[in-house]
């Protein structure tokens, strides 16, 4: 089945419509949406993909926000991509279109869209890097990326992103929590935000801290204090992200990173098709359901029915 060429073109001149009917598409795993993505990802990779992480409550919504208002003063195009909580019962996304950026729905230079993360354990669902990419396509100059927000499992925003932006806030034992290792070596950038709080200091020599347990070479992760609803610290981040950018071209990290992202994509995709195959094989095949049977009366253990399956599973796509 090929793709409506028309709604290709119109994507490629930044039609917000055919973008929307696009991310749907996809999202939806219609075989029309990923035709589209084929035909258009040679005109990708010109954006930059910025992540946002962090625990919930942090404000990450209203410094995307922020930043939005800040890039489209400086003429740029915008695209923000917001993955939510699934609803348990429409699998869509249960937050809609955030609150905090409503502002900016009537402008033609800024694209908004959440999306459900429909369960993925890292935040982000496997359409997510194919809705940045249809954002870039549609030419947009920067394409922010904002994840649910489940802390340590939620490393996989770096398989989404050139720059990732850990965002905190103090007085706040998840932000504390999300000072253990492992999330601290995601971010590029660190904001500190609703940084007018009392212990916002504290919580700086805090970070740097730990920071300073890590290696010190290369990029030093800046951390950078704001108060989002106030638009106070936002041409400082923006200075950074831009800083990171540079540094990453010059040092040519930009393409080892998307060489990276790209090829984990190409594997969650490829995992998560796999997934969806098996879990219908199981459901169909007599054979399969005598095995788990064996399981069930204990005289087959878990591991061994794996391999029994997979095994099948090998066989069939080699036929």
């Amino acid at each position: 089945m090929s793709a409506d060429p028309t709604l290709a073109e119109r994507l490629l001149r930044g039609d917000k419509r055919a973008l929307a009917r696009a991310i749907t598409l996809v999202e939806d795993d219609r075989p029309e949406g990923w035709e589209l993505v084929r035909e258009v990802f040679p005109h990708t990779g010109n954006a930059a993909v910025v992540g946002f992480t962090g625990p919930p409550g942090v404000g990450k919504s209203t410094l995307l926000g922020a930043l939005t208002k800040a890039e489209r003063a400086r003429e740029r195009t915008v695209g923000v991509l917001s993955i939510d909580p699934s609803s348990p019962f429409t699998q869509g996304a249960l937050l809609g279109d955030r609150i905090r950026l409503s502002e900016h729905f009537l402008d033609s230079g800024v694209f908004i869209r959440s999306m459900a993360n429909r369960g993925a354990l890292g935040g982000l669902s496997e359409a997510a890097l194919q809705a940045a990419l249809l954002m870039d396509a549609a030419g947009r100059d920067v394409v922010l990326v904002e994840t649910v927000g489940v802390g340590q499992a939620e490393v996989d925003v770096m398989d989404h992103a050139d720059t990732i932006v850990l965002v905190l806030m103090p007085g706040s034992g998840d932000s504390i929590q999300a000072l253990k290792a492992g999330v601290m070596e995601i971010p590029d950038v660190i904001v500190v935000n609703k940084a007018d709080h009392p212990l916002t200091d504290t919580m700086v020599r805090e970070i740097r801290g730990v920071l300073s347990l890590g290696e010190q070479k290369g990029w030093r992760v800046p951390i950078v204090k704001t108060q989002a609803a106030h638009a106070i610290g936002i041409d400082e981040l923006l200075e950074q992200l831009e800083a990171h950018r540079a540094y990453i071209q010059q040092e040519g990290t930009l393409l080892e990173r998307r060489r990276r992202n790209l090829m984990n994509e190409v594997v969650a995709i490829a995992s998560s098709r796999m997934r969806r195959e098996l879990e219908a094989s199981i459901r169909e095949d007599a054979d399969v359901q005598r095995l788990l049977d064996e399981v069930c009366e204990r005289k087959l253990d878990p591991a061994s029915a794996a391999t029994q399956i997979l095994a099948r599973g090998l066989a069939r796509a080699a036929e």
